[in-house]
């Protein structure tokens, strides 16, 4: 077999395989409930495959290298999430996607001239994420309606995450770390989440969502923190190991403690606040919050 075709197999095989696990995670998403769907959204499922790709083309220096672009992106995204969460509860979807995602753009942008370092990364992770959290808690408790599934949901999705990883895989071998880094960890399952989610669901119920992610997205930039300190001493393997477990404890540490606090809807169909929600309704939520009326239209 030619080289080409044994690159071209193996994309094709890593685009596969990385779709397959975000459709599956997002018809979790649909059937766990708001809290656990949001917090299924937002694990590793596309920044762990990426950094396993690329550390099979790639040394440890230039994986640690674009860790740093990747943690300062994870920060941008908070932001993103931030506009489209402020936006969606008044406009519909393609103003508050495409403004939210014009102002990764410009962040990201911004970013190149920018002498990241591990620490200032960081630093802008802590920023950043409690600030967002804090500025859209009482968004995360609506009612929301049931979920119809289109016949394009699977598809889209499909081409969403195969877009992404296609570009994160090629652009890798042409361009630095850093900039390697930035695309990896674009939010790709959030941004799917909202382009499915919104128009049938409507805005506010589809902010609620991602206002729960914002934790979700915390997460991961621990487990980034995780893979950056860890792949010197103890070497790759271990290093992407403690990438996709960080997130995973985080996320499951973010859901005990919200269920102690009486705030997590668990599955659909289920209420825990005292307010009733109408038949066939589910929760998104929150700890302090009052539920509110979904409007289809996101107006």
């Amino acid at each position: 077999m030619s080289s080409d075709f044994v690159f071209w197999l193996a994309l094709a095989v890593k685009l596969v395989l990385t779709a397959g696990i975000v459709v599956t995670a997002s018809f979790v998403t649909e059937r766990a409930g708001p809290l656990i769907g949001a917090l299924v959204v937002t694990l590793p499922v596309t920044v762990w495959p990426a950094y396993v790709f690329l550390s099979l083309d790639h040394d440890t220096s230039f994986i640690a290298e674009s860790v740093v672009g990747g943690l300062a992106m994870n920060a941008v995204s908070g932001i993103f999430m931030l506009v489209y969460i402020v936006l969606a509860r008044r406009r519909g979807l393609a103003v508050s996607l495409l403004t939210a995602l014009a102002c990764w753009l410009v962040l990201a942008m911004a970013a190149r001239y920018v002498a990241w370092t591990m620490i200032i990364s960081v630093l802008a992770n802590l920023v950043v994420y409690p600030i967002c959290i804090l500025l859209t808690s009482r968004f995360r408790d609506v009612v929301m309606p049931p979920k119809i599934r289109k016949w394009y949901d699977v598809p889209l999705r499909t081409l969403l995450v195969c877009a992404l990883m296609g570009t994160v895989l090629l652009i890798s071998n042409v361009v630095g770390p850093r900039a390697t880094g930035f695309v990896a960890v674009f939010p790709i399952s959030t941004a799917s989440t909202m382009l499915i989610l919104q128009p049938r669901i409507g805005g506010r119920a589809t902010a609620a969502v991602i206002a729960n992610g914002l934790y979700g997205l915390a997460g991961i930039g621990v487990g980034l923190t995780a893979l950056y300190i860890s792949i010197g001493p103890l070497g790759i393997v271990p290093a992407l190991a403690l990438l996709l477990l960080v997130p995973v404890t985080w996320n499951l540490t973010v859901w005990v403690i919200r269920k102690r606090m009486g705030s997590v809807g668990g599955r659909p169909g289920h209420v825990s606040t005292p307010a009733i929600a109408p038949k066939g309704l589910s929760m998104v939520s929150s700890s302090n919050a009052r539920p509110e009326k979904v409007n289809p239209s996101g107006t």
